[in-house]
């Protein structure tokens, strides 16, 4: 970066330039460095690999990183880690203020790092630069490169090598700056459920005024949730609430609760958008919350009863789920049936007249159907980040059952077993597994299941949030920061746009090879 940038990312953020000031030279004997505090320490650092200096942005916490590692932040559609100068040196900690800065350094991946406040940018020359053998006795002089005196107003100025702290506290991001060339590539383990899959069905369950319904996935494209701006149609029936825009696209919206003559209620938190496809389109069916994801047995689905059946456009529901033993229905929305409706036929035939109107005034048309440039994954919670698997890889998705029953001598790792349709599940709880503080049980978690290894295996999460469709370009390889998070977390989907980055999880790496034995023993 040219003196001139910096100066101008000086004046910017407001930083201020020490009695030196920001110094041009073309002579080889001098060299520019950035002078910082942290830590009431004066350090700096050559001006070479420093990009730009910036205001601390906000971050997402990444599991099994570094403890120096702040999170993950995005700076102008690239994922930049973000890392803590102060915890890296053991300083105390200390809140952010209007001068906290990051220095944004790149030695084959850029990187930010947090300093108390920068000073200025210096020119100095080559013999005014000492060793740093004086003071070894009484410094830690292993990430020091060299000692400046009597610049920019400080008596002793230590210069840091950050290519040598990046080497001793990122090893794996300075393995990563050699050998640039990253995996990213994720493997599934759906396929080798095929051959199970012919007995049974994979349902979407959700709540409406109290009552569970379910649609089978494969007429499920995502699940998003409510926006804060909905299109009204005008003439269209109660029961269109409207379109939204979702990914440059118009999608039409209609209420299961207006359409099966329900109490109305306001959208919240809770409520979610089903996309199910149609043909060459789709419609969003706004429920109360999405429940779970479900994996039935064709024998515990039996035909709505002949006396029950609603004929003409309402005859909706098509078979009933009984799980529990009985004690639990769920009814079976028939897709193709709700979506005869009069009323989603006329949202429909909106939509395509407000499309058409687009094409009269010139503009370009977008496809509805999925493309193979799209990657659909199940978003999650941990705490306040977002994680996403792909969405072949889940098996199913449960409730948390009130008790778990806790296996003597089981590992460590295996928060006890659950009975799923007369099988054993072991689950883990994978806010442990990732590291993170454990929380209280809520109404809200949710258990995951994943095929590892062959094995079924249950992960306790915060919440499923959503079913989202990623177009390939937004999914980057996740910065390498550890030998377990490049396993596990190895891509990011950065969805600028959004401004939220949601990070995927491998599940084949969620439980490590010498613990599936220990699964497979508990699970007889």
């Amino acid at each position: 970066m040219s003196n001139e940038t910096l100066q101008t990312a000086s004046q910017e953020y407001g930083d201020s330039a020490g009695e030196e000031g920001l110094l041009e030279s073309t002579e080889s004997d001098t060299r520019q460095f950035v002078t910082f505090i942290a830590g009431n320490e004066v350090f700096a650092v050559d001006m070479a690999p420093v990009q730009e200096i910036i205001r601390v942005p906000n971050v997402v916490r990444v599991p099994l990183a570094p403890i120096a590692l702040d999170g993950l932040s995005n700076l102008r559609g690239k994922v930049l880690p973000i890392i803590s100068l102060r915890r890296i040196f053991g300083f105390s900690e200390q809140e952010h203020d209007d001068s906290t800065r990051a220095l944004v350094i790149d030695f084959g991946q850029p990187l930010g790092f947090v300093v108390d406040r920068v000073a200025s940018v210096v020119g100095v020359e080559l013999a005014r630069i000492e060793g740093v053998e004086s003071i070894r006795g009484t410094v830690n002089t292993e990430l020091l490169s060299g000692i400046i005196k009597d610049v920019g107003g400080h008596a002793m100025t230590m210069v840091l090598d950050f290519a040598k702290l990046i080497a001793q506290e990122f090893q794996e991001i300075a393995a990563a700056t050699r050998n640039v060339a990253m995996s990213a590539g994720l493997a599934s383990a759906a396929d080798s459920e095929e051959e199970e899959s012919g007995d049974e069905l994979q349902l979407v369950s959700f709540d409406v005024a109290g009552q569970e319904y379910a649609i089978t996935i494969e007429d499920v494209q995502e699940i998003v949730q409510v926006p804060d701006q909905i299109i009204h149609v005008p003439h269209s029936e109660a029961h269109v609430l409207g379109v939204m825009t979702l990914r440059n696209r118009l999608l039409p919206l209609v209420s299961l609760r207006r359409m099966f003559d329900l109490p109305p209620q306001n959208a919240d938190e809770h409520s979610r958008i089903v996309v199910v496809a149609l043909g060459s389109t789709s419609v969003g069916v706004v429920m109360d919350n999405v429940n779970e994801v479900l994996r039935v047995a064709r024998s515990e689905v039996d035909p709505m009863p002949g006396l029950l059946v609603r004929e003409g456009d309402l005859a909706d529901i098509s078979q009933i789920c009984r799980l529990e033993g009985g004690k639990r229905l769920v009814s079976i929305i028939s897709a193709a049936n709700l979506f005869h409706h009069s009323s989603v036929k006329e949202a429909l035939k909106s939509v395509e007249n407000l499309r058409d109107d687009e094409h009269s005034d010139g503009s370009v048309g977008v496809d509805d159907e999925a493309t193979d440039d799209d990657e659909q994954v199940v978003v999650f919670r941990l705490d306040k980040e977002e994680f996403g698997v792909p969405i072949d890889s889940v098996q199913e998705i449960v409730r948390v059952p009130e008790e778990l029953t806790h296996i003597p001598r089981a590992p460590a790792f295996v928060e006890g077993v659950i009975n799923l349709r007369g099988a054993v599940l072991p689950v883990i709880d994978l806010r442990r597994r990732l590291g993170l503080a454990t929380a209280e049980r809520s109404d809200r978690q949710r258990v995951m299941v994943f095929l590892i290894e062959g094995m079924r295996t249950g992960f306790i999460v915060d919440s499923v949030a959503e079913v989202l469709k990623i177009h390939r370009a937004e999914i980057e390889p996740a910065p390498r920061l550890s030998a377990e998070q490049g396993k596990l977390l190895a891509r990011m989907a950065n969805l600028e746009k959004q401004k939220r980055m949601v990070q995927l999880i491998d599940p084949t790496h969620l439980v490590e090879r010498r613990d599936i034995d220990d699964l497979a023993r508990m699970a007889k």
